[in-house]
């Protein structure tokens, strides 16, 4: 690359962009336009990039760029030698031909070089290219990163000229390109590329700002025109301001990324102000509140040492007067009504009982084939019954305690599931749909219901997203895997299954729900079992899912393992034996790690392997059985007794739910087992000898693969 080599800057400069997309918009404007200045050569792969974002504009930095690429030399294959050339060595038309193409003639023709090209020899060309300047290949990269921006939605508007439109997300007024301290000949959308860039509206020194070279772009507009250009630095300078404003109220702001990234792409020279409201608004369950001045006001609730709201808030303002109480004020006058209406919402709400609201669930239609919100309530309570049902099989035998125990959580969660929908037909939840099961929780507990129950409503859509906390009580987890399964059920027995990246019901998430609940919960229902538990609730609506569906329950699970950080070995040997209780699969991996760790485990799942493709290859059906009369090699007798003495105990250990120890047990198989291969021909001329042998084999392949498939581990 030439040494003449400046930082670059370059801004677009438009109207207000989309807040919500800001933070991306600025990410792909800058990498795009890197991209391509390294691709060119005009830049190094390790030139450092520096993406800017705000309200007003998207810009970058990059340093080291060259304002002229370095020349390549290139080879160029032109045609097989046989076709290029006649007898004598003269070329044909063909090649003359091909040369005008590429921009040369017959004189470098002694120049061109014979090389082997499969088969047969041809002619490459040798030339140099010339390299990129760099006002062609900013050109290049800039409409490059312009196409490629993850536009919501474009929009048409008319340039100055009166004529010409040109499409994009928000009208253009300025462009920079500055090499150093020079300006590059650059023009997109009506404008051609200058040094001179706008400030804040109302904050800024000087209306417009001229700038001095690439790498004064961020301080020059923070001192001349009140603009904080990089997003990451505006959102830091917001974190400090509103942890600084909570800390002297001896309060903390409310945590919600989404809305610190939606904020920051609203303001470009932040100011963070206290406010308040009237504390008679608290009696409003908090969520209301809180989802009100997040949602519609983009203010920042604070919270106490507890977590409980309290009637300050925070709101981040753009401009920064000297008396800030006009400001203040305004948004004290704004957020009143918003908090009027949720309080009269909730006041209105607890008129009606949830049981009165249940045949209202009939007029809600849920799904075309799968029929009304009061039909998916009733299959819901039908599969949490089945589930309780399955449940106590599972913990048998137990005690009269056990049993009038899962009579209780039958009842309380058909009543939570029955109920679990009717906030769907409240204002609140009609305002605000987000606060769906939340704010049946509220009402449940208004109404006197049990507290176990109106937790179960509350908690009934948990884990609503990743990360999320799962149901708090046993009959809240009940109605959560009833609701997730009537959802998965349901769709996939109608084809409804997701395609690629489009998954409109979030099915993908429910699936990890009812993973996350049955795994880490540990509980002792197979998943199986369950799905073909609550198909009869759906009647002849759909047909049989469970094969796709139990298939994307592995996918989702095998997913969900790998990135906790199990590897693709561990994981496969474990649901290579398909488990269908999820609780179990935490030990077996636990299990399988303990055993990788040991010396004897390459040796055995190498043995392993082989021996199910032995299995595989014999003829007819093996049958695990051994009779000892036919063993006459000493390995193999050595063998069966091992077996003898080591796979009760790895049995019993596996009953029990030792995987780790079960498998451990099997350590001592090594010695016999790498002795048989040693001294045994397993397809022995003779068909009993040959069976016997087989079925010493299926024996301990049955042993070895209780906990995972241990050829999984073979490298």
């Amino acid at each position: 690359m030439s040494i003449d080599t400046k930082n670059l800057l370059v801004e677009l400069f438009v109207e207000e962009l989309p807040p919500k997309a800001l933070k991306k918009l600025g990410e792909s404007f800058a990498g795009t336009l890197a991209a391509s200045l390294k691709a060119s050569g005009l830049a190094a792969a390790d030139a450092v990039v520096t993406p800017f974002a705000s309200p007003r504009r998207l810009a970058v930095h990059v340093t080291g760029v060259a304002a002229k690429a370095a020349d390549k030399s290139v080879q160029q294959k032109l045609m097989p030698v046989a076709v290029a050339l006649t007898a004598d060595g003269q070329p044909t038309p063909a090649l003359l031909k091909k040369l005008a193409a590429v921009g040369a003639d017959a004189s470098v023709v002694p120049q061109l070089k014979r090389q082997p090209d499969g088969k047969a020899e041809a002619l490459f060309l040798d030339s140099v290219v010339a390299g990129a300047t760099l006002a062609d290949g900013l050109q290049k990269a800039l409409d490059e990163a312009l196409a490629k921006l993850p536009i919501p939605k474009v929009m048409t508007y008319q340039l100055a000229d009166g004529w010409s439109s040109v499409n994009f997300v928000r009208p253009a007024h300025g462009l920079v390109a500055l090499h150093g301290d020079d300006v590059v000949n650059i023009a997109t959308l009506g404008l051609i590329a200058g040094r001179t860039t706008t400030g804040h509206r109302f904050e800024a020194a000087n209306p417009t700002v001229t700038l001095r070279h690439a790498d004064t772009y961020a301080e020059q507009l923070a001192s001349e025109g009140a603009v904080i250009a990089g997003f990451d630095a505006r959102r830091a300078e917001i974190v400090r301001q509103l942890t600084a404003a909570a800390a002297k109220e001896g309060l903390k702001p409310i945590d919600d990324d989404a809305l610190l990234d939606e904020v920051t792409a609203l303001v470009e020279r932040p100011n963070v102000l206290t406010c308040q409201f009237e504390a008679e608004f608290l009696a409003v369950p908090q969520e209301c509140l809180i989802l009100t001045m997040k949602a519609n006001q983009k203010y920042f609730p604070l919270l106490d040492s507890h977590g409980k709201l309290t009637n300050k808030f925070l709101i981040v303002s753009n401009i920064s007067p000297a008396d800030p109480s006009a400001v203040i004020q305004g948004n004290e006058r704004v957020v009143r009504p918003r908090l009027a209406d949720a309080k009269f919402f909730f006041d209105q709400d607890r008129k009606k009982t949830l049981e009165s609201r249940v045949a209202g669930l009939d007029k809600v239609v849920y799904h075309g084939k799968l029929g009304t919100q009061g039909e998916r309530a009733e299959r819901v309570r039908a599969i949490a019954h089945a589930i309780v049902n399955q449940w106590s099989l599972a913990t048998l035998p137990f005690t009269v305690d056990d049993e009038d125990h899962f009579k209780l959580l039958d009842r309380k969660a058909q009543q939570a599931a029955r109920l679990a929908k009717t906030d769907l037909l409240t204002d609140m939840v009609g305002e605000f749909p987000e606060l769906q099961g939340i704010m049946g929780g509220y009402y449940a507990r208004h109404e006197g219901l049990r507290d176990g129950v109106a937790i179960a409503i509350e908690d009934h859509y948990k884990p609503r997203f990743a990360g999320d906390a799962l149901p708090r009580n046993h009959t809240g987890t009940v109605v959560a895997l009833a609701d997730k399964l009537e959802t998965l059920i349901g769709l996939f027995g109608i084809g409804q299954l997701p395609t690629g990246d489009k998954d409109p019901f979030a099915l993908r998430r429910h699936a990890l729900g009812v993973i996350r609940i049955l795994v880490e919960k540990h509980l002792p229902l197979d998943l199986k079992e369950l799905i073909h538990a609550a198909l009869p609730a759906f009647g002849e609506r759909i047909t049989d899912p469970s094969t796709p569906l139990l298939a994307f329950f592995a996918d989702r699970l095998s997913v969900s393992l790998r990135e906790q950080g199990y590897s693709a070995q561990e994981v496969d040997a474990v649901l290579a034996l398909a488990p269908s209780r999820l609780g179990d699969i935490p030990r077996r991996l636990a299990a399988v790690r303990a055993f990788s760790a040991r010396p004897e485990a390459a040796s055995l799942a190498a043995a392993n392997k082989r021996i199910g493709n032995i299995l595989k290859k014999a003829e007819g059906t093996v049958e695990a059985q051994v009779n000892p009369a036919l063993l006459q090699v000493a390995a193999e007798q050595a063998l069966a007794a091992a077996l003898q003495t080591v796979q009760p105990d790895a049995d019993r250990l596996f009953e029990q739910g030792d995987y780790t120890a079960s498998l451990q047990a099997l350590a001592a198989l090594k010695a016999p087992v790498d002795a048989f291969f040693d001294d045994v021909m397993v397809n022995a001329e003779d068909p009993a000898l040959r069976a016997n042998r087989l079925g010493l084999l299926k024996t301990l392949h049955g042993a070895m693969n209780r906990v995972a498939d241990l050829s999984r581990l073979a490298s």
